[in-house]
């Protein structure tokens, strides 16, 4: 059985946590801001069909800028370093805690040491077959490479009655989402 190293919430926000390391108070409120913005496009965009979406995406990142701001003013700090905000220790010991818990119960389930894979968040992009002007239809899900996340896609929407088939959907695009590609984990 497979185990989450990170969670979504986890990597988007430790992908902010990166990018604001060693930046100015002014620097991270412009990235709150941006933040902002983009979760308000989000918002007008599209709905999505599973809880990760672009716009819960966009809402993390955003409140983890807006906290981060918040540390940075009230701790009078004049760069962002990580290793001085309370919340990041905590919140790695609470992961690390939580993959303990998972893994222990996903070895007792079954018996077999647990896979811990590194998964990565993809949006997978269907549009029907012949339309371009139709709507798209985009999702987000968790896998370890692209081409397992444009399968999973398949597996859940493509199936007999599922909603690629019912419009003659196909897979246009994949993209990893988070962390942004190049950024490790």
């Amino acid at each position: 059985m497979s185990v989450y190293e990170y969670l979504p919430a986890e990597i988007a926000r430790l992908g902010v946590t990166r990018k604001a390391a060693g930046l100015v108070l002014d620097q991270v409120q412009t990235h709150a801001r941006l933040s902002r913005e983009r979760e308000e496009r989000a918002r007008e965009g599209p709905a999505e069909i599973l809880n990760l979406s672009e716009l819960v995406i966009t809402m993390w990142e955003c409140v983890e800028w807006e906290r981060i701001a918040h540390v940075m003013t009230e701790q009078q700090m004049p760069v962002y370093i990580p290793g001085q905000d309370p919340r990041v220790g905590r919140r790695e010991e609470q992961r690390m805690q939580r993959v303990a818990l998972d893994v222990a119960a996903a070895e007792q389930r079954g018996g077999a040491p647990a896979e811990m894979p590194r998964h990565r968040v993809y949006r997978i992009v269907a549009q029907q077959a012949g339309s371009p002007s139709e709507p798209r239809l985009t999702v987000h899900m968790m896998a370890s490479s692209l081409g397992e996340a444009a399968h999973r896609a398949w597996t859940v929407y493509g199936r007999p009655g599922g909603l690629y088939q019912q419009g003659s959907y196909r897979i246009t695009s994949v993209e990893q989402v988070l962390p942004e590609p190049g950024e490790l984990l």
